[in-house]
């Protein structure tokens, strides 16, 4: 279906959008979504994207900040984990399957989020994963805040110290887009630039949480009248050596010395012996990670105990046994990063046809041979590769049948229940509706795709 077959369902006037017939949207919302995301003329396509977003807040589906939840965590632990979820293809899909579980357990604390790298190898804007998703909140009859993510906003090292400027202002154009769509939280990673020949910590942490307070300023010009945008920070680059406390004070006292602003950080990211997608074995199998959480939990304390701060984040963690879940909540652990993992369903699903997989991995094969590492096995080159298998084919996935995708689907919601059932989340509808106030920002549209 077109969008422009929108014209019988709702009305534009000064005031914005007016939905006449919300049934019809929801029913249509499919084939809308699906000709905005394939609009060949970059345009038209922002266009369509600008107007089913308008559609979505009408709907009642409001891209929104979690600050006012997590100042609440950083004042009293309401015992749960929110889930920050990555997702890389079959974006439409999966959303949908996340709110149907969702609207089913009555969760209302869940991210969607999409990192720096995500966005390039994903082929998904902000604007495009914003609207996608909020496409996948109407055709579910969500209503409520939703929360869009920038995970990992990141200084990367190599680029900074060739170009610190330049660097600098990509990520600031980065915020900026983001923003613009809607993301209203916003993660900063410059713990890459943490210098650990410097003399003391202190000094150690100075170029990250300098780093830092630049990009939160910079946040907090752009944000919308009305929004204050839950930003993140991060002390321990993911994969190396476990955070410690005099890390932790380090920074939060230097960015508390440097951030002139009303609002600081929410939360912090700590390092705790994860590393980005598990680590691979020869066979294509997945070591056994042991985190730890007693680290996690002292962390979290202090952040929520000195600095106000909702608690500490974990990345890394969808790869993790199912039994290691709920360890989350009891250390007080304020947010958990999941992606990998839902990957992995997708891909190793019996539900997805052989030749089609084949298909993609010979993709991989042929496109990114260059990326294979010396002594690297076939196995653990695909498994590591494989999430560059979406973007450049986002077509070829969304063409898959209903009977591929809708088994995944199955598979999917299995996990995101077991996850939200863990991460104690169910039944928080109440307490986000009652710390979270979104704000509609709206957005100037083009009425004259209705026809």
């Amino acid at each position: 279906m077109a969008i422009k077959e929108l014209s019988s369902m709702i009305r534009v006037g000064k005031e914005g959008v007016e939905i006449t017939d919300r049934n019809a949207v929801r029913n249509a919302m499919d084939g809308i979504i699906y000709d905005a995301v394939f609009e060949a003329d970059d345009e038209k396509r922002k266009a369509k994207f600008m107007l089913i977003k308008e559609v979505a807040k009408a709907c009642g589906a409001v891209p929104a900040s979690i600050q006012g939840l997590y100042e609440e965590m950083g004042k009293n632990y309401p015992g749960f984990t929110v889930p920050a979820i990555n997702i890389r293809g079959l974006t439409y899909d999966v959303a949908r399957a996340i709110f149907r579980k969702a609207l089913e357990m009555r969760v209302g604390a869940f991210i969607f989020e999409i990192a720096r790298s995500e966005i390039g190898y994903t082929k998904q804007r902000p604007l495009e994963y914003t609207t996608v998703i909020l496409a996948a909140a109407v055709r579910e009859g969500f209503a409520g805040p939703v929360f869009v993510q920038g995970d990992h906003f990141q200084l990367v090292r190599k680029n900074y110290l060739s170009g610190p400027d330049l660097e600098t202002n990509y990520v600031k154009g980065l915020i900026a887009e983001a923003i613009e769509a809607e993301f209203y939280n916003i993660d900063i990673d410059s713990s890459t630039l943490v210098d650990l020949e410097r003399p003391t910590i202190k000094e150690q942490q100075r170029p990250n949480f300098e780093a830092t307070s630049e990009l939160a300023t910079h946040v907090r010009q752009l944000q919308p009248a009305g929004v204050d945008v839950s930003i993140g920070g991060e002390i321990g680059e993911i994969g190396s050596k476990n955070s410690t406390p005099d890390e932790l004070n380090a920074y939060l006292d230097g960015f508390k010395e440097t951030f002139k602003g009303a609002k600081g950080l929410s939360k912090l990211s700590v390092q705790t012996g994860t590393s980005h997608g598990g680590v691979v074995l020869p066979d294509g199998t997945l070591a056994k990670v042991k985190i730890d959480f007693d680290t996690l939990k002292k962390l979290s304390d202090i952040a929520r105990r000195d600095y106000g701060l909702s608690g500490c984040v974990q990345h890394g963690a969808s790869t993790l046994p199912d039994e290691a879940f709920n360890m989350f909540p009891e250390t007080g652990t304020s947010e958990v990063h999941l992606a990998t993992g839902f990957q992995n369903i997708i891909f190793d699903s019996e539900s997805l046809p052989e030749d089609f997989r084949k298909e993609i991995y010979h993709f991989i094969d042929t496109e990114y041979a260059k990326e294979k590492k010396e002594g690297q096995t076939d196995e653990q080159f695909i498994y590591s590769t494989r999430k560059k298998g979406f973007g450049p084919v986002k077509k070829r996935w969304w063409d898959l049948p209903a009977g591929v995708r809708e088994p995944i689907m199955k598979e999917l919601e299995a996990k995101f229940a077991l996850l939200f059932e863990k991460l104690k989340v169910t039944d928080t509808t109440g307490i986000v509706q009652k710390t979270v106030k979104p704000a509609v920002v709206k957005k100037e549209i083009d009425a004259g795709l209705l026809g």
